[in-house]
């Protein structure tokens, strides 16, 4: 009886360690982190798109730029759809297109990280732009293959204004951001706009001496969590207090009562001169911003879930 009894009891125990090593195979593993930024990645988009060289609104030079950024997001397996219209210019009509690649999330409902494409006309040099725009055509490619690998409580639309820059003068009339005002409106008229829960813009963010300033008209608890975020990581000394006011892509989607933050360096010597070149921007500058709006994202998506709530 004794050893029938410690039998039974040594099938019941083994029985047990296999009920729970089954357990432990099939609970399902968790999920890896997603990739971190790498502005080395960011930098070789880069080098590439300034190899294009002027990228103008309706200009060859601007398809050809598009035709780098469908090919990079098809690499990654982010799906691209083109937003083309026809803006009124001071130098007449000029077809633009905008580029709209999306990052699926749980919910429709989406945030918004945009940059602007093109470059500056300049008719008495050439201007290629390393930093505005092509710091943030590049980082907006790396950045998809950071959020294609990350599960997104929201939907991440990741757009590339056309015709930010003005053609004449950007006091005259209109003449700026034709791409966020056309994207705004036609979001508003098919009646899309109440999904875009907020917009990050990011423009001229390769600054080898990179200092981005508190933009003013940018909603203030965006600014506060990425800001704390930067402060976080170690690179406070990159996000400074000081305030600045700039007019952007982001002023549209402010005005359309969206909340909007801009990430933008002025103190840019090169800015509007044939010297924003290569050697005026860093990997590093680009991998810092990316590195902080990463880690930003997290408490963003968790205010917005909540205000929704």
């Amino acid at each position: 009886m004794r050893t029938r009894s410690l039998t039974a009891a040594v099938r019941l125990s083994l029985l047990a360690s296999a009920l729970v090593v089954s357990s432990v195979c099939a609970a399902p593993a968790p999920a890896p982190d997603p990739p971190a930024f790498d502005g080395g990645r960011a930098f070789e988009h880069l080098r590439a798109i300034v190899g294009i060289g002027p990228r103008t609104p309706g200009s060859p030079a601007a398809a050809e730029t598009r035709r780098y950024i469908e090919a990079q997001m098809a690499a990654i397996g982010v799906p691209v759809a083109a937003q083309a219209f026809e803006a009124k210019t001071p130098i007449g009509p000029v077809k633009m297109v905008n580029l709209r690649a999306t990052v699926a999330g749980a919910s429709a409902d989406r945030i918004v990280i945009g940059g602007h494409y093109d470059t500056k006309l300049f008719k008495t040099f050439r201007f290629v732009g390393a930093n505005d725009a092509g710091s943030s055509t590049a980082f907006l490619i790396e950045m998809a293959r950071v959020l294609k690998a990350r599960r997104n409580p929201l939907t991440i639309e990741l757009v590339f204004f056309d015709g930010e820059e003005a053609f004449v003068d950007w006091y005259l009339g209109d003449d700026h951001t034709y791409g966020s005002r056309h994207y705004v409106q036609e979001a508003s008229r098919i009646g899309d706009l109440a999904r875009i829960k907020a917009m990050i813009l990011v423009d001229m963010i390769g600054d080898r001496d990179l200092l981005i300033k508190r933009e003013s008209n940018s909603t203030a608890w965006l600014t506060d969590i990425i800001w704390s975020s930067a402060k976080a990581l170690g690179f406070g000394a990159h996000f400074a207090p000081d305030a600045i006011s700039v007019e952007d892509d982001h002023i549209a989607f402010l005005q359309a009562g969206v909340p909007a933050v801009n990430l933008i360096d002025m103190d840019f010597p090169a800015w509007h001169t044939p010297d924003d070149t290569l050697d005026k921007v860093s990997a590093r500058s680009m991998e810092v911003v990316g590195r902080v709006l990463a880690a930003a994202l997290p408490k963003i998506e968790a205010r917005l879930l909540g205000r929704a709530r």
